[in-house]
């Protein structure tokens, strides 16, 4: 017996329950995964705090931290930790979301998403056209800055510590690693 394969679109994506579990659509397949956790929520606002300030002071676009909705097409649809749209791209946030490829993504790893992040993620996110991702782990505090090439993504730089980086797409930033940790 052969089963067909449900492609689900954002209308489908829309009906799902608000019960705290954070839904996503990767090519038309439902993926969930639970709440974050309290350290995953305090390093993200530690680096939210981090990267407004120098966008906004700056004047390099905008910053959005999850939940928010990015949908790369019709049947994908993502929930990045963190989402920054340069000046070009601001035009992309609509009433759903953000609709098209924001300039950087960047997602916190924990048990539950290590492999959603670390392959289904990254490749979505290259096959949609996202310039820069950056991997944040907590476990090995380190921060991995992932530059789109033709190839797909390739590591720019992998941080950690006290010394300041400037990671793309940010070659004004000076950003600590270590100042992310709780």
């Amino acid at each position: 017996m052969r089963t067909e394969r449900v492609i689900l679109t954002y209308k489908d994506y829309e009906a799902l329950p608000a019960d705290g579990r954070r839904y996503e659509l990767h090519e038309g397949e439902l993926s969930v995964t639970p709440a974050p956790s309290p350290r995953h929520q305090q390093i993200l606002r530690n680096l939210s705090e981090v990267l407004w300030q120098h966008v906004k002071t700056s004047g390099l676009g905008e910053v959005f931290f999850a939940p928010i909705d990015c949908l790369l097409s019709e049947t994908t649809v993502v929930q990045p930790d963190l989402v920054f749209l340069d000046t070009t791209r601001v035009g992309l946030v609509s009433d759903r979301g953000i609709e098209g490829a924001p300039t950087l993504v960047v997602e916190i790893v924990s048990p539950s998403t290590m492999l959603i992040d670390r392959s289904t993620k990254r490749q979505l996110y290259a096959r949609h056209g996202v310039p820069s991702y950056w991997i944040v782990d907590p476990e090995a505090r380190t921060v991995e800055v992932y530059v789109l090439s033709e190839g797909g993504y390739q590591l720019a730089a992998r941080a950690a510590g006290l010394e300041a980086i400037s990671p793309p797409p940010f070659p004004e930033l000076a950003f600590v690693p270590a100042s992310l940790w709780p």
